[in-house]
């Protein structure tokens, strides 16, 4: 378990996940924290640089050069390994685990050795403090890289996690989540777990705005991400990746419901 400590932070922190290969976003991204006043040192990626959209190298390039602290995801971890699979965490057979092979292909294909040793060498925990809280920065889980947790997981989820996060690097006052591409913020028992959500897409709301969050005194607020959506729809298309995801940049909703709980769900949310 390799733990990255980046020291005390002072001023608004910027969380982010799931570039996911939208180069596109990761440049409206870096424009909006240049008009925050939030520099690079005070960027952090929850993982998942490389995924479904259609610029895995440029887009790795990008964050390595932006230099912001990058927490491995399990898509990190399975291109360093040279593995023939995303490690995403999809049911066998559904139709995220079909369609999650098109985009690992073309990403297998164009990241290079050097991008792999950089996403090997990416920690698999980061702490940092703000304002005289401590606070843990994961992918998914610690027990599983890739456990999707979601605003309405049971509250033994957390706690199970936070007692693992708390096993490896000491006592928290808060944890940075990512992997499930929905931000929230929860109240826990021990103190806020906070899902900054993902850039690359949107989350499932029919809608093309992606999200980021921003720590500052205390406060965890969302962000919506406008970008050049036809840019990065048209990157899909040129690598062959029309599968499915390439239509959810523009209609806001995923190709598929499968990992979703039902609850979260497009009839879970008109009947809830």
């Amino acid at each position: 378990m390799k733990h990255q400590d980046l020291g005390a932070l002072e001023g608004p922190v910027l969380l982010f996940g799931g570039p996911y290969s939208n180069f596109q976003a990761f440049e409206a991204l870096i424009g909006a924290a240049q008009r925050l006043g939030i520099p690079a040192r005070r960027m952090i990626c929850t993982g998942d640089v490389v995924a479904y959209c259609g610029d895995p190298s440029a887009t790795s390039n990008a964050v390595r050069q932006a230099g912001v602290a990058l927490v491995a995801g399990n898509c990190e971890k399975q291109l360093a390994a040279n593995a023939l699979d995303c490690g995403c965490g999809f049911d066998a057979g559904t139709t995220c685990d079909l369609l999650s092979a098109g985009w690992y292909n073309v990403a297998n294909e164009q990241v290079s050795q050097s991008q792999r040793d950089w996403m090997g060498d990416a920690p698999d925990i980061i702490s940092f403090t703000h304002g005289g809280q401590r606070f843990g920065v994961i992918h998914g889980g610690v027990t599983d890289i890739a456990r999707f947790i979601w605003p309405t997981s049971g509250d033994h989820v957390f706690a199970e996690e936070w007692e693992a996060v708390e096993a490896a690097i000491g006592p928290v006052d808060g944890i940075i989540a990512g992997h499930s591409g929905i931000p929230f913020a929860r109240d826990c028992a021990k103190g806020p777990w906070i899902n900054a959500g993902v850039i690359g897409m949107p989350p499932h709301d029919g809608g093309q705005q992606t999200r980021f969050a921003v720590l500052d005194q205390g406060k965890v607020t969302f962000h919506v991400l406008d970008y050049d959506v036809d840019g990065a729809v048209h990157a899909m298309e040129q690598a062959g990746l029309t599968q499915g995801y390439h239509t959810a940049l523009r209609s806001g909703y995923w190709p598929s419901e499968d990992v979703l709980p039902p609850d979260l769900r497009r009839s879970g949310l008109a009947n809830g």
